[in-house]
């Protein structure tokens, strides 16, 4: 129909000038918010579709959600964070991979796929203001981009984070922690936690299936670490993909090889976009996974995407007495035994996590059995 606009035209209206690029010779530009690192010629895109060259210029968006929700802090998942909080969850459009399995592909592969933008992936108007004015509306005390990858629209993050750190509120990524050590650093002093998904430990399926390689992500991992965000890492469970034994085991010791503290959490895999032909991950592979990551010496290891199906892994117990800590169904925390100082009631191990915001009052939770949490899509449902 005459006069409507396209999902790119639309993007367009909504950018900005980054921040997170250098100037090139004959009007080119070369990006540093994810590790592709694209040198993009005037009038051309980055692998994202989403950051794009003018006139020798980067424009990148800004001022727009894809999706607006409320949350449990344990569906992004942070395990380690305020246990039972809410968080504000937007994304915006496009994203540096292009997974076969994508869960949000509705506004990830957005001008990637055609049938993402047929699925309703249109932007939605707000200023950073608006989304951290509906997280206090909502008792949100974490605010968190996600939906799709938040390292390529870190400016705008930053912007919203500048407001919702004004007003107290932790912020956070969910991310697949493609990044560069540009963008870890310009998002530092604005983002408080982090969660990578750790695809795998393949490379050639990194290529192959998402588009990316796996390098970037495991030095990603070592740096956020190092650099004292609050990390917390996701692998899928895609049965015949990334689910073998020697496989999960070269993930989870890498991983207790950074610190054996960071949170692992094993998830199932259903169905999804282009990866239709293999089943649901069942809990017993989930518990595998977990037996691998505690052979390996991570303390936190976690079953998702199975409520009550997989036993006690889905619980944070003490590392040293073994002390029941924080008992949780799924994204329902039914007991939380830990303090605002986060030590173990039983033997006063510090256990590791964001336990209270800091200069406020400890976040209290009712217990959901008594009311429990509802999510609210503000402007669209969307994935974790």
């Amino acid at each position: 129909m005459a006069g409507v606009l396209t999902l790119e035209q639309l993007l367009s209206e909504r950018t900005a000038e980054g921040k997170l690029y250098e100037k090139l010779g004959d009007n080119r530009v070369q990006c540093y918010a994810c590790a592709h690192r694209c040198r993009i010629p005037e009038g051309r895109k980055g692998v994202c579709k989403v950051r794009y060259n003018e006139g020798g210029v980067l424009r990148v968006p800004r001022n727009y959600v894809g999706a607006l929700q409320v949350d449990p802090i344990e569906k992004k998942p942070f395990f380690h964070v305020l246990p039972g909080a809410r968080a504000l969850s937007y994304g915006m459009l496009g994203c540096d991979y292009h997974c076969h399995y994508c869960q949000n592909w509705i506004t990830s592969q957005a001008l990637h796929d055609p049938a993402s933008e047929e699925a309703g992936a249109y932007p939605q108007d707000l200023a950073a203001s608006d989304i951290v004015r509906a997280a206090l509306q909502y008792k949100c005390p974490v605010v968190t981009s996600t939906y799709n990858e938040p390292l390529i629209t870190s400016e705008w993050s930053a912007e919203v984070f500048q407001e919702a750190r004004k007003k107290g509120l932790l912020t956070s990524y969910v991310s697949n922690g493609n990044a560069t050590k540009e963008v870890l650093e310009f998002i530092r002093p604005y983002v408080d936690l982090y969660k990578v998904d750790l695809k795998g430990f393949n490379d050639r399926h990194y290529r192959s299936t998402m588009g990316g390689t796996l390098r970037p992500v495991l030095e990603s991992i070592e740096r956020l670490k190092a650099m004292g965000f609050w990390l917390e890492i996701v692998t899928l469970v895609v049965p015949g993909f990334n689910d073998s034994g020697a496989e999960l085991k070269g993930i989870a010791q890498f991983i207790a090889s950074v610190s054996r503290d960071i949170p692992w959490h094993v998830t199932a895999f259903h169905p999804d976009y282009k990866m239709m032909d293999r089943p649901d991950t069942r809990p017993g592979q989930l518990n595998r996974g977990y037996q691998i990551g505690r052979e390996a010496g991570l303390h936190y290891v976690y079953s998702g995407n199975r409520p009550g199906q997989v036993g006690a892994t889905e619980s944070t117990y003490c590392p040293t007495c073994d002390e029941l800590l924080v008992e949780r169904c799924g994204f329902r925390v039914f007991k939380n035994n830990l303090g605002a100082g986060g030590l173990c009631p039983g033997c006063q191990t510090p256990i590791p996590g964001v336990w209270k915001i800091p200069g406020r009052a400890p976040h209290s939770v009712t217990p959901v059995e008594q009311t429990p949490l509802a999510e609210a899509a503000l402007v669209q449902t969307a994935g974790k």
